[in-house]
């Protein structure tokens, strides 16, 4: 299969690479913030990210296919305390701080990710199989959660991130898990953020961090493996 590299796509034929990133056995898939405190249509979604409901039905339609292939599918979301001890009468993120300088002012943006509020709930599908991380209190799906124990508890050691958003939790999530020496694949018509950054961020991860890929080729890679069993 190809990957894109600096985006250039190119076949993979190097066996490590193929070994180490494209084993279906040896891998999770994560959706990262796909619920509606981002992604919701109401007027008072605390911080839409509305790029991110384009990819809802084509997430649905991989992670099915995964469940086919048995490669579980772990779901992570943010979610906070509802006193605001985790951040606004805390340590404030970051991103809190500096992104409305761009955007300009989020109304509501005080409600989002409250644990047990409507906007935790996720807007992709969710199956009893699947596996749900709860807890992720910054940028990346890794911290403060259980997501690294879940995962070398499953055995897994390549992860495939989707979802919101391209160039922030999901490139920080690419970034930890990298860090702690799981392989990275970014499917990269999966996920999306802010659009001028998409690219940006998935040349980012193709330099330093895995591959980048189209899903369709993944989803035939893995057909094809286990065609071969």
């Amino acid at each position: 299969m190809n990957a894109y590299f600096d985006n250039v796509k190119k076949p993979v034929t190097d066996k490590i690479l193929q070994d180490l990133y494209l084993d279906a056995n040896k891998t999770a898939v994560i959706t990262i913030d796909m619920y509606n405190g981002h992604l919701s249509e109401d007027p008072d979604c605390p911080c839409p990210a509305l790029r991110g409901r384009e990819i809802i039905e084509p997430i649905n339609n991989f992670t099915a296919a995964c469940r086919e292939l048995e490669v579980p599918v772990i779901h992570v979301r943010s979610t906070l305390r509802k006193d605001g001890s985790d951040d606004i009468k805390g340590n404030i993120s970051a991103w809190r701080l500096v992104f409305p300088m761009t955007v300009g002012p989020i109304p509501g943006i005080e409600q989002h990710a409250l644990e047990g509020s409507k906007w935790t709930e996720f807007a992709v599908d969710v199956r009893d199989s699947d596996y749900i991380v709860n807890g992720k209190k910054r940028l990346s799906a890794f911290y403060p959660t259980d997501l690294e124990l879940l995962l070398r508890n499953l055995h897994k050691e390549t992860i495939v991130l989707l979802g919101a958003m391209t160039d922030c939790c999901v490139l920080n999530t690419a970034f930890d898990g990298a860090n702690r020496d799981f392989r990275i694949v970014l499917p990269q018509d999966l996920t999306r953020g802010s659009e001028h950054l998409e690219e940006a961020a998935c040349r980012i991860v193709s330099l330093h961090l895995g591959l980048v890929v189209d899903s369709s080729e993944l989803l035939e890679e893995w057909r094809n493996q286990k065609s071969k069993r």
